[in-house]
């Protein structure tokens, strides 16, 4: 497989070209993984027209020498701003640095500012994760994967049963499952919300033994080389009275809808209008209050979210075009009177369809 971070800091030095910019001084730790391919806890990259640098300091210089592609390795101090501050001129080539305003503190700010005065500094904002929207081939082929874990994970735990078993028993046998399948770690804290609880949409599993003749959510994911998977699942533990059969069908038939709808170019807000209609048309808008999926990758909640509530930035916002883009896709919780479905799973968009980066569908 052939090096994925040449390309993609050349693609960065582009949209700096474009801005006016000479250098960007990258700070996110995704950012610094997706560009360089450093994935220690302390290091950051500049890159410019004038040279390519992952700085971090010793405690990394061996891991840092194995993973870095596409950049020269300085191993500085621990702070490591004294270090940036003597290689971001040059790299910068008398053009202004850009600095990543969603992640730079304010402090570190204030002191790169104080040792730099003759360079200045302009703010950027998602510059690298809007580069990070469209996968590559291979960055599918992991986030499957991650997903493919997921399922299997879930499987083998269902297979002993639900009912009688504690909410927090439950998912710590789904983390142990993720890890035995393959994970690296779940790539955030499982959800095991069962009867009432599952209204909850971040339920933090307790000693409550899940009962029979319920619903029992379950939302879980998994890391794969460094890659996140977002799966719900909502599970019956024995037949269910009908209005709770019934909201599992709508919620189910609003996913299935804007999976069939998703294409690239519409807007968010487009897409999560089909899944809203689909369920307002049902009885059930009110219990619909939040969006209907976001961007998977490289973190579990990537910027762009097809949502369409009012005062939701990415609502007017196009899904990009390119090789494909990771989203979880589904309403996450519909439902009412304390009780509460969920289905989402992973999808992917191409300039041709919507694909499923999962082996089976809900």
């Amino acid at each position: 497989m052939s090096d994925p971070f040449g390309p993609r800091q050349d693609r960065l030095l582009a949209a700096l070209d474009e801005r006016g910019l000479g250098a960007m001084l990258v700070t996110g730790s995704a950012n610094v993984r997706y560009l360089t391919g450093y994935i220690g806890s302390n290091g950051i990259a500049v890159i410019g027209a004038g040279g390519r640098v992952l700085i971090t300091d010793s405690r990394y210089a061996v891991s840092a020498a194995e993973q870095v592609r596409g950049a020269e390795v300085v191993v500085g101090r621990r702070d490591l701003l004294a270090d940036v501050a003597a290689a971001a001129p040059a790299i910068a080539a008398g053009r202004p640095l850009g600095i990543e305003a969603d992640d730079l503190t304010l402090a570190r700010h204030e002191r790169l500012v104080e040792m730099l005065p003759g360079v200045e500094m302009t703010p950027t904002r998602s510059l690298v994760e809007e580069l990070r929207e469209v996968k590559d081939d291979a960055e599918i082929a992991t986030m499957r994967e991650a997903a493919a874990v997921v399922d299997r994970a879930l499987a083998s735990v269902l297979e002993h049963g639900l009912i009688g078993r504690t909410e927090r028993d439950v998912a710590f046998a789904l983390h142990g499952a993720m890890l035995a399948e393959g994970a690296q770690e779940p790539s955030f804290a499982t959800i095991v919300a069962s009867g009432p609880r599952g209204a909850r949409p971040h339920h933090v599993p307790g000693p409550d033994p899940v009962p029979a003749d319920t619903l029992v959510v379950i939302d879980m994911g998994a890391v794969v080389d460094g890659y996140c998977s977002d799966m719900t699942r909502t599970v019956a533990t024995g037949p269910l009275p009908a209005r709770l059969a019934e909201i599992y069908a709508v919620c189910l038939d609003a996913q299935e809808a804007a999976l069939a709808a998703a294409a690239p170019g519409m807007t968010g807000a487009d897409l999560d209008a089909v899944a809203r209609a689909r369920i307002a048309a049902a009885g059930y808008g009110e219990c619909f209050g939040h969006g209907l999926g976001h961007g998977v990758g490289l973190v579990i909640h990537e910027q762009r979210r097809p949502e369409g509530r009012d005062g939701d930035h990415d609502r007017a916002r196009h899904l990009p075009r390119g090789r494909g883009r990771g989203a979880d896709r589904g309403p996450d919780r519909v439902g009412g009177g304390g009780r509460a479905t969920a289905v989402a799973h992973l999808q992917a968009a191409d300039d041709r369809r919507m694909r499923s980066t999962r082996g089976r569908r809900p």
